[in-house]
C-alpha cells in the first residue's frame, strides 16, 4: 500500500521529532509528547552543533522521502524548527567563539 502525501507528511513529523530527540541525546519519542498541550519543547535543549546535524539529516530525509528540492527541504526544516525545534543550550557561547 502506498502512502498518500498527507500520510508521508505525518510520518515526516513523527520521524523527525524522534530523530531530533535522538541527536540531542534524549530517550524521548514522538509518542511521549504527541498529546501534550504544554510547551514540551522548552524542557529539552540541544547544542548548535547537534542542531546543524539535525537540519542536515532532515534535509536529506525530505529530499529522499518526499522528493523535495534542496531549497524546499531547507525551508521546510526552518519551519519545523520554528514549530517544534529544541532551543540551543550553547547559542551565546557558540556565537562568541565563531565571530
Amino acid at each position: 500500500m502506498r502512502l498518500t502525501k498527507q500520510q508521508k507528511r505525518e510520518l515526516f513529523v513523527e520521524d523527525t521529532i524522534n530523530k531530533m530527540f535522538e541527536i540531542a541525546g534524549y530517550l524521548v519519542t514522538y509518542q511521549d509528547i504527541k498529546d501534550r498541550k504544554d510547551d514540551w519543547f522548552r524542557e529539552y535543549t540541544m547544542t548548535v552543533e547537534q542542531g546543524e546535524e539535525f537540519k542536515k539529516w532532515g534535509k536529506k530525509y525530505l529530499m529522499k522521502e518526499l522528493r523535495e528540492s534542496a531549497k524546499s527541504a531547507e525551508r521546510e526544516m526552518m519551519w519545523f524548527n520554528l514549530q517544534w525545534g529544541l532551543t540551543y543550550s550553547n547559542w551565546e557561547d557558540y556565537h562568541k567563539i565563531n565571530k
